[in-house]
Order: structure tokens, then sequence, then C-alpha cells
């Protein structure tokens, strides 16, 4: 298993190890299991786990990017609220409209 960098999005890409298809004249096409495709993470099985991870991993990080106005007492608790609801919980909602959802997904979301 080879692991690599998506340039994008910084989301691992996992590839399976076996061989490239090829589709035309001189093109190949490397065959992975999981890739980032606009910023959400897509797997050959179809289900949205690795979606789900990636977007958790996005609140993460935006949380950690706003953790000096989240805790910052002159700011009201309802403007905190409000800015947690627009840049985090937004962040890791985006594009779940269309993933195959499992419970287990949405407890970890």
């Amino acid at each position: 298993m080879i692991k690599s960098i998506c340039r994008g999005c910084s989301n691992p890409v996992i590839s399976t190890g076996r061989s490239n298809v090829h589709i035309g004249a001189s093109a190949n096409l490397e065959v992975v299991d999981k890739f980032c495709y606009v910023g959400d993470m897509l797997s050959v099985d179809g289900d949205a786990d690795a979606a789900v991870e990636a977007r958790i991993r996005t609140g993460w990080n935006k949380s950690r990017q706003l953790v000096p106005l989240l805790t910052n007492k002159d700011i009201s608790l309802i403007m905190r609220g409000r800015l947690y609801s627009s840049c985090v919980r937004s962040s890791m909602l985006h594009g779940s409209e269309t993933w195959p959802v499992r419970k287990e997904n949405e407890m970890a979301l």
C-alpha cells in the first residue's frame, strides 16, 4: 500500500498497489482505494466513512484556528455560538447531503 498526499486538500490518497489501467493511446489511470475530489474523500466501496473522517479532520482544524475567538470572554456566548455554527459546523457538514450515511457516521459527526 502506497500513500501519497493530495496537493489540493492534503488528505492521503491510498493506492492498492494494483497495476495501472490502460485507457487510450498513451494514457494510464492508477487504481486507488480512496482519493480526494474537490475536497471530499471518495472510496472504492462507495460508503461515506472516508468522507466523514476527512470532514471531522476539517472541523477540528477549523476549531483549532478559532480557539482564540471561541475562548475569548469579551465575545458574547451567543456570538461564539454563531461563529462555531457558521465556521466549524458548516465546514464539517459541507457536501454531506450526498453521502450514504449510516448511524455510526452520524454519531461520529
